[in-house]
């Protein structure tokens, strides 16, 4: 919205929601569909993976938490040599991922609504 220098009435008009849906998702009372997400990273130039992570749709991605995958795997190798092949690794890799997701969707449980950011 900044980036195009528009008011949230003309933002609403762009994407083809009404004005009191963008204030809803401005203020945090609402947030919006997966569509909408879409819409507001085309509009925006952003990824759309970004815009559904804000909206609440999608784990947020760090570089913290991708840098442990190496690691892990590092690890594997070095404590497991013979035991694990990458099979197995990739096993509990997917392990760890599905923790984490459900971790991230009790802590979403747990805080409710996620107040939307709009890319710049």
């Amino acid at each position: 919205m900044r980036r195009h220098k528009r008011l949230p009435s003309q933002l609403a008009t762009d994407l083809g929601v009404s004005h009191v849906t963008v204030l809803r998702w401005l203020s945090g009372a609402d947030i919006p569909s997966s569509r909408s997400c879409r819409k507001v990273a085309e509009y925006g130039g952003a990824a759309v993976e970004t815009v559904l992570a804000a909206a609440g749709h999608l784990p947020e991605i760090s570089e913290k938490e991708s840098s442990k995958w190496p690691e892990f795997r590092e690890y594997a190798h070095k404590k497991y040599p013979n035991e694990l092949d990458e099979d197995m690794i990739i096993m509990v890799e997917d392990l760890i991922e599905r923790r984490r997701a459900k971790k991230y969707a009790l802590q979403k449980k747990r805080l409710g609504r996620r107040t939307v950011v709009i890319p710049k």
